[in-house]
């Protein structure tokens, strides 16, 4: 479909169009292909619209440069998808559930627009990028130290993280010291090849087409096409407060957005209810990691606009 003047697509799943709407915004790489070996059953309670933003996977233009991409642009585009599906299924609001960059966007939407949203989920929220990268480093670089990989410490201490931003050779290394470590994508995964780059190539949703464009994409936007933006602004100053239910789902290992920077986000963020969620074998993606535990959630909590099941830190309601 076309989208604010680009053609983007999306897939559309569930098992009845009565259910409310779930849009799900992905972070720097499209992963439904993760449901065909690690199935959510999100489309048990929702009709789960997989949208592929701007410039990535099957919405991917190659003569379109990356930074024609700007945060502003994305927000438009995710508000204009938003009216589509509230149209298409003739419904007042729909979920918003964002992940890691997705969250990025997802926030700044739902604090624009809450009339919109019946409550917004946030999965491995970004907070202030730039400290959570700063801390992943030194924990990446204790951890390779306490395993004696001299190699990967060497090149570790050679690309420093600092309040200067992420140098490159830190960004050639991030996603393979991540996933050696399991604080990646999931704890259990550690190997991008494996993990991520097989299952894409055999998701039998996507066409041939699609999954080139796919790692097109990824290759030529690296982390996000969004990273400037990204490692510049701090979502505690920018989105203190949402008008809507808001729940966050994070998991104990997860360095790529910080937990702890993420706990404290939460527990100062005004908002009618709110909840933290700690998915203990989790990394990065909890609702692929621990399916049950999201749909429990989902269920006794978010579609009630309930509390019950978060953490201690964030359960209270404010006003």
């Amino acid at each position: 479909m076309e989208i604010n003047g680009a053609r983007q697509g999306m897939l559309l799943k569930g098992r009845d169009r009565r259910n409310p709407v779930l849009l799900y915004l992905h972070g720097g790489l499209p992963d439904v292909f993760l449901t065909e070996r690690r199935p959510t059953g999100l489309e048990d309670l929702f009709t789960v619209a997989w949208w592929e933003q701007r410039g990535s996977g099957m919405s991917f233009d190659p003569a379109v440069g990356s930074d024609a991409l700007t945060a502003e642009l994305l927000i438009t585009d995710t508000l204009a998808v938003t009216d589509y599906l509230r149209r298409r299924f003739a419904q007042d609001r729909v979920y918003l559930m964002a992940h890691s960059g997705g969250t990025f966007i997802g926030t700044q939407v739902v604090a624009r627009a809450p009339e919109r949203y019946h409550a917004y989920i946030g999965v491995a929220q970004m907070v202030n990028q730039l400290e959570s990268e700063r801390l992943a480093y030194e924990f990446m670089l204790a951890r390779f130290r306490a395993l004696a990989d001299r190699a990967m410490v060497r090149r570790l201490e050679a690309a420093p993280v600092t309040s200067s931003g992420t140098p490159p050779g830190y960004l050639a290394l991030r996603d393979v010291a991540m996933h050696r470590l399991g604080i990646g994508t999931t704890h259990d995964m550690h190997s991008i090849v494996t993990g991520l780059l097989l299952p894409s190539l055999t998701f039998p949703e996507y066409t041939l087409r699609e999954k080139i464009s796919l790692w097109q994409a990824k290759l030529r936007t690296g982390v996000s096409p969004l990273w400037p933006e990204m490692l510049s602004t701090d979502l505690s100053t920018v989105v203190p407060s949402l008008d809507v239910p808001a729940f966050f789902f994070h998991g104990r290992h997860d360095h790529t957005c910080s937990y702890a920077l993420a706990v404290g986000y939460v527990s100062a963020l005004k908002a009618p209810v709110k909840a933290f969620y700690t998915f203990e074998q989790s990394a990065h993606s909890p609702v692929f990691e621990e399916p049950a535990h999201s749909l429990a959630i989902l269920r006794q909590d978010v579609l009630r606009a309930r509390a019950d099941l978060g953490d201690a830190i964030a359960l209270s309601r404010t006003p």
